[in-house]
């Protein structure tokens, strides 16, 4: 038998749940935790384990399908814009009321719930009182204040960050250099796909000193803060997009030798293509998280090496932390930039120092 759960590193705990949860489902299941903690791969196969005949052999054409998210009695729900909105939960209410058309578990799986708007009490009665073959499994970053009802109707499986030392492990076992490992598992903030996108990134340690060379190329001046911005605009464009681009290739391919083996009706290819879209925002996002972390860590060692006053260090560090908090909002990425950095201080001999 397969262990469904291999792709699901540093969560223990949350896989123990998630076994004994699958001896006897409930009707719903949230479950919650950071940016790649494992938890839409452990939604997966959580669900092949309700949809396999023998619980979750991990081989069979039920486990293979569900694996995929392409099995016909499992519904994966992804928002199309910047929240889900009403038109996806018309969608979920009505796929959630019909009955499986092979087995004997309809499995529906809500991804990115914590960016639900407005219109969650709208599916709270379908969630706290399904057909009695409908299962929910509501996968959210956080619980905000919309979904609170919602969640409290769940049963809730917490996931935390990837331990630094596991990511590194699963690095090095894939055959990544240990030192490269630990650095990109360093980087990663507890974010194993992350970590693997950084690791096969021959660009990594060149963006990662440039972002800390940032410091030193400011002088408090509007003409520096417009120039420093759009050369981290054009990195951030161009960091990992052709790593990212060969794994969407073997996700394509291996989509297409699956319909060939199986013969899936509905096979997700438009599916498919949404979630490389997706994708490719995500990263455009992360590398700018990336890179005003790296910042920050540099006026951080400027501040234990006394290269800035600690007033200015930790308004510094105050004002990177502000302008990662308002990416939330989708910001205009340019204004951004440029508010930010013609407000940071030079700290020329710290940025300077390798690490």
């Amino acid at each position: 038998m397969t262990d469904l759960y291999a792709d699901v590193v540093g969560q223990e705990r949350a896989v123990a749940q998630l076994r004994a949860a699958a001896v006897a489902p409930v009707h719903a299941y949230l479950l919650t935790g950071p940016p790649g903690s494992g938890k839409r791969a452990a939604a997966r196969s959580f669900a092949a384990s309700l949809l396999c005949e023998s619980g979750g052999c991990g081989q069979c054409r039920d486990c293979v399908l569900a694996l995929d998210e392409a099995h016909p009695d499992q519904a994966v729900f992804e928002r199309a814009g910047a929240s889900i909105l009403t038109p996806q939960i018309d969608e979920i209410i009505r796929r959630s009321v019909l009955r499986p058309t092979e087995g004997r578990r309809n499995v529906l799986v809500l991804v990115d719930f914590h960016l639900v708007n407005i219109q969650a009490p709208k599916l709270l009665k379908t969630i706290e009182e399904p057909p009695p073959n409908t299962v929910f499994i509501v996968l959210a970053d956080f619980v905000p204040t919309e979904l609170v009802t919602i969640a409290s109707r769940c049963a809730r499986i917490d996931f935390g960050p990837v331990p630094e030392a596991a990511v590194t492990g699963v690095l090095v076992a894939e055959g990544v250099e240990p030192g490269a490992a630990a650095e990109a598992a360093a980087a990663a903030g507890g974010r194993l796909d992350r970590a693997r996108l950084l690791a096969a990134d021959p660009g990594f340690a060149e963006r990662r000193a440039r972002w800390r060379h940032v410091p030193s190329r400011l002088d408090g001046t509007g003409a520096a803060a417009s120039v420093v911005a759009a050369e981290l605009l054009e990195l951030i464009g161009s960091a990992g997009v052709d790593t990212l681009a060969g794994r969407h290739e073997a996700e394509r391919q291996a989509l297409e030798e699956r319909v060939a083996a199986i013969g899936v009706r509905g096979a997700g290819r438009k599916d498919l293509e949404d979630r490389h879209k997706r994708e490719v925002r995500r990263l455009r996002m992360d590398e700018l998280r990336f890179g005003l972390a790296t910042m920050q860590t540099a006026y951080r060692d400027g501040l234990v090496a006394g290269a800035v006053g600690p007033a200015e260090g930790v308004a510094a560090v105050d004002a990177i932390h502000a302008a990662v908090e308002a990416l939330i909002r989708n910001p205009n990425e340019s204004l951004l930039l440029q508010a930010l950095l013609v407000r940071l201080p030079a700290l020329a001999t710290v940025a300077a120092t390798p690490e």
